[in-house]
């Protein structure tokens, strides 16, 4: 399955609490647990003002809609072509 890179504008993201980012993670595991593996969850990287998380999914169909069902934010989704990293560079 392609991995996807999806952007989630939220102001204030970066002030949210241990508690509210827990939650937000479990809601999300919810959902996914009811996508039949359509879509995964890798990581997310919390800023000042957006979230955003790199998933593997069958489409980005399926992540809008992993966000739609958790009321979550999504203001982009862009599909990974290639990774690099400095070892790619060696």
């Amino acid at each position: 399955m392609p991995r996807y890179l999806i952007e989630r504008e939220l102001p204030g993201a970066g002030k949210l609490s241990a508690d509210e980012l827990h939650a937000i993670s479990k809601k999300s595991n919810e959902v996914l647990a009811g996508m039949g593996g359509r879509a995964e969850w890798v990581q997310s990287y919390v800023t000042d003002d957006a979230i955003t998380c790199v998933y593997v999914a069958d489409s980005p169909e399926a992540v809008r809609e992993h966000a739609a069902a958790g009321g979550f934010p999504c203001t982009d989704v862009r599909e990974i072509g290639t990774v690099i990293d400095p070892a790619t560079g060696a």
